[in-house]
């Protein structure tokens, strides 16, 4: 059995590790790509400027490399122009100043300055601090010096930007996909629960631990949004973009048909939870919308896999003609037309008549 001081220090390790550690580790082939870069960028240097080691272009080659190439692309930028105003900060500050034991601070100082006054974002306001303070450090207080140094910078910038366009250039539409299907599989899970809880009498902690499960679509969708989002920059400028903006393009469509639908669910099992007694699973009323409910949740199940690949073909629709109740339950018509116009939604939705 594991002592107290092993679970403490266990519990720690997790804290201090996870703020510098990911869940997923990044593709191997991006790193082999900013080390490609960096190498290609330090012998470039070396035969343009042979008398210096090229740090400036060996630094912007692995910044560049980012997650996809719309990244690089700002960062190779942003890379230039915070060492171009680096430089100038620290050649302005040695022509004020000389060499002094004190030049690091006063670069430093006027770097942060110049950054805000450029509304610049904290990356970029860093990357002039860096640049001024790496050219004083080398001892390159001289124009040409300086020159070099951003011409180094933009050919490692250059290369990162083409070594990662042309290299397999990520592209992150399967994940959307996954991720939406996945959510869509779970929609329809949440929404047959719903129908679960009034097929028979459920107690209050049945009915919380269902509420909570549906809530948890919100975090999903909000997750499926990050997605889309990378998997747009991924193509953008992208020479393999072409062939993967049609599958983006219908993902997309499909989220945004099913947003309205685990927003419906999600209120659906909120009513269910507030206004349940157990009493309802006897309203003729209800044990005709149990029927449709899950008739939905078999749709939706279906939206799901149509264009999914690998998947089976789905199954032809299970929904009838709207579900109407002639008259109101006089003691639970709230929940009951509530859940009705849901389900009228959500209806409308898997069948593309509400747009």
């Amino acid at each position: 059995m594991t002592d107290a001081p092993t679970r403490i220090w266990r519990r720690v390790e997790r804290r201090l590790t996870g703020r510098f550690t990911v869940a997923m580790r990044p593709p191997i082939l991006q790193l082999m790509k900013a080390a490609g870069s960096a190498i290609l960028t330090w012998f470039a240097c070396l035969l343009l400027f042979p008398g210096e080691l090229p740090i400036f272009g060996a630094i912007a080659a692995l910044i560049v490399v980012q997650d996809n190439v719309d990244q690089s692309l700002t960062r190779g930028i942003e890379r230039v122009v915070g060492v171009l105003i680096g430089v100038s900060v620290a050649l302005g500050a040695g022509a004020l100043f000389g060499p002094q034991a004190w030049l690091f601070i006063a670069a430093i100082i006027v770097a942060m300055a110049v950054g805000w006054l450029l509304r610049m974002s904290p990356t970029s306001t860093n990357q002039i601090a860096i640049s001024a303070l790496l050219m004083i450090a080398l001892g390159g207080l001289q124009l040409g010096y300086g020159f070099e140094r951003l011409i180094e910078t933009a050919i490692g910038a250059a290369i990162g930007v083409v070594v990662n366009a042309m290299v397999v250039a990520p592209v992150r539409v399967l994940p959307v996909q996954t991720a939406i299907s996945d959510l869509t599989q779970r929609s329809a899970t949440m929404l047959r629960r719903v129908g679960d809880a009034l097929a028979q009498p459920r107690d209050q902690g049945w009915l919380a631990e269902m509420h909570t499960e549906a809530r948890t679509l919100q975090s999903e969708r909000s997750r499926v949004h990050a997605l889309l989002r990378q998997a747009r920059e991924s193509l953008r400028l992208n020479p393999r973009g072409g062939r993967y903006r049609r599958a983006l393009a219908d993902a997309d469509e499909l989220f945004q048909r099913l947003q309205p639908i685990t927003i419906q669910i999600v209120g659906m099992s909120r009513a269910v939870h507030d206004l349940y007694s157990p009493d309802l699973v006897d309203d003729p009323s209800v044990i005709g919308m149990v029927e449709e409910i899950r008739r939905a949740a078999h749709d939706l199940e279906g939206l799901g896999r149509a264009d999914a690949p690998g998947e089976p073909a789905p199954e032809p629709p299970a929904l009838t003609a709207p579900y109407t109740i002639p008259r109101p339950d006089p003691d639970h018509w709230v929940l009951i037309g509530s859940l009705m116009e849901d389900l009228r939604r959500v209806r409308g939705r898997i069948t593309g008549e509400l747009e």
